[in-house]
């Protein structure tokens, strides 16, 4: 009415699963880690740019202590760009000692054709990792994925507008180290990711407080700067997976 009703922006889709490749079980149902490297929850979001173009944001992230362990931004959804990340995520968890094996961790995501193409299925299986895929298309299959992917939305992406993919990337990029060393979560006792990733046993979750006092560090925007030590926690009852 009146011309002042924006144009409703056009639906983004990141999973194309109508291929040949195999489609995995999902292995992590009812599934609760305690400790890092046991569960790894792999997704691809869109980022808008100005002018009606698009990027795209590969992640992984570790379910037990929510921090990003490889990640990627690009202008495509190649299958190579998801493989980047996952070897970026399998080189910080090999031991310092020597090994190649992470045989005990589990890797989840849709059924998208990057995560079931070869090339993925091979390093995953290289290094002794089971293989999970959600069976439907509901975001619960994925929670902790796509928890962290409304994260990074909320506090960074969409209080701008990006010009390039290489600005989004820097500024994401930024702000994924902020989210990782800074940004204590209710799911982890108002921890860090960074330092729940070095933990081991249940975490102690903090939903039953509805508010949070002291966001003194919240997450600053373009120059990710930091007004204190941590940023409010996210989470507040009935939004965590």
């Amino acid at each position: 009415r009146h011309g002042l009703a924006l144009p409703p922006r056009k639906p983004r889709h990141t999973t194309f699963s109508n291929h040949r490749y195999h489609k995995w079980k999902n292995l992590v149902k009812g599934f609760v880690p305690t400790a890092a490297t046991q569960l790894w929850v792999a997704d691809i979001t869109y980022i808008d740019l100005a002018g009606g173009g698009v990027c795209y944001l590969h992640l992984i992230t570790d379910a037990y202590s929510r921090e990003i362990i490889g990640w990627a931004l690009a202008d495509t959804l190649r299958a190579a760009i998801s493989l980047q990340v996952l070897e970026q995520a399998i080189g910080q968890a090999l031991p310092p000692c020597g090994g190649e094996r992470l045989d005990g961790l589990v890797h989840h995501s849709d059924r998208g054709v990057q995560y079931c193409c070869d090339d993925y299925v091979a390093k995953l299986r290289e290094h002794g990792i089971s293989i999970s895929m959600t069976e439907d298309y509901k975001p619960t299959d994925n929670a902790v994925a796509e928890r962290v992917n409304g994260i990074i939305k909320a506090e960074c992406v969409n209080r701008r507008l990006f010009n390039t993919t290489e600005e989004a990337r820097d500024v994401i990029g930024r702000y994924i180290h902020f989210y990782n060393h800074f940004r204590p979560h209710m799911s982890l006792g108002y921890k860090v990711p960074a330092i729940a990733h070095r933990e081991r046993g249940g975490q102690k979750k903090m939903w039953k407080r509805k508010e949070y006092k002291g966001r003194s560090g919240e997450y600053a925007g373009n120059d990710v700067s930091l007004q204190g030590q941590v940023a409010g926690p996210d989470e507040s009852p009935g939004q965590n997976p």
